[in-house]
């Protein structure tokens, strides 16, 4: 007797000949709960209509590349979009018309479009994070507990260095680890951060959040956070050697995700800290 085969969910990777889109794709098609439906580019890309896992080198897995998205809208349970954030809001408009949840990695948005966003998961369910390994989100969870204990009583710098061409700074992750911070203390996060400090000709104010931003080769990621107070000093540091680190954690997170109705999300939900 044959045994049912369980169903898989069916991923859309937006931006699939980025970076990030090529080690999705082959997260997806490693883990044994999804599968590749969909992979997106930019209108008119000269490689429309080829097979991403020919084009990538995982050989050919019979998903052609478009930039087509009405026309695959039906394809698909959960699309994951690490692109720009223009893109992700035309994602984002045709999975909230036709209900499908959505996976974001991309980073750099405005206040005011993180509100729409949020607007967005009354009507599907939203997952966004600016970073989306497991490393980093347990380091948030020390980062909160560090500050509950000594943030008071410690000078805080956020430093954090990224590949060449890495376009937002600070990274989003860095401001998310600014927020954690700011939330144990009390703060309004644009109140109490020094991003530059070529004009300020004071002494280290207290009660302030320093970062400092390295764009250089091809750094895939670290971030350390320092508590400096008098004759000591505590560094959190996480480091992603490549790329798969996020990917793995983007892919766990559509499977969550994938029976969720409508809510807005994030890594913490998916780890249950």
């Amino acid at each position: 007797m044959n045994k049912i085969k369980p169903k898989k969910i069916r991923i859309a990777i937006a931006g699939a000949l980025g970076r990030m889109g090529k080690y999705l794709i082959k997260e997806v098609q490693e883990n044994k709960y999804t599968t590749l439906s969909a992979a997106f580019v930019s209108k008119n890309h000269p490689l429309i209509n080829k097979d991403i896992g020919e084009i990538i080198g995982i050989g050919k897995i019979g998903i052609l590349i478009s930039d087509e998205l009405h026309e695959k809208i039906n394809t698909f349970d959960v699309l994951i979009d690490f692109t720009k954030p223009s893109s992700t809001f035309k994602y984002l408009k045709y999975c909230s018309l036709f209900k499908k949840n959505i996976i974001i990695g991309t980073t750099g948005f405005s206040t005011e479009e993180m509100k729409k966003i949020s607007q967005y998961s009354s009507d599907i369910a939203i997952m966004i994070s600016a970073n989306f390994s497991i490393g980093i989100n347990l380091l948030l969870q020390l980062i909160k507990k560090t500050t509950e204990i000594i943030g008071h009583q410690s000078d805080i710098e956020i430093i954090e260095s990224h590949h060449r061409n890495k376009i937002d700074a600070p990274s989003g992750t860095a401001l998310s680890i600014g927020e954690t911070i700011s939330k144990v203390m009390n703060w309004d996060l644009k109140k109490h951060s020094i991003y530059s400090r070529e004009k300020i000709k004071n002494v280290r104010e207290k009660n302030k959040i320093g970062f400092s931003t390295i764009r250089a080769g091809d750094i895939i990621g670290k971030h350390t956070v320092m508590y400096a107070s008098p004759g000591e000093q505590i560094n959190i540091t996480h480091t992603a050697s490549n790329r798969k680190a996020f990917s793995t954690g983007a892919i766990q997170a559509a499977i969550w995700i994938y029976n969720k109705k409508i809510g807005l999300f994030n890594m913490n939900d998916v780890l249950s800290f």
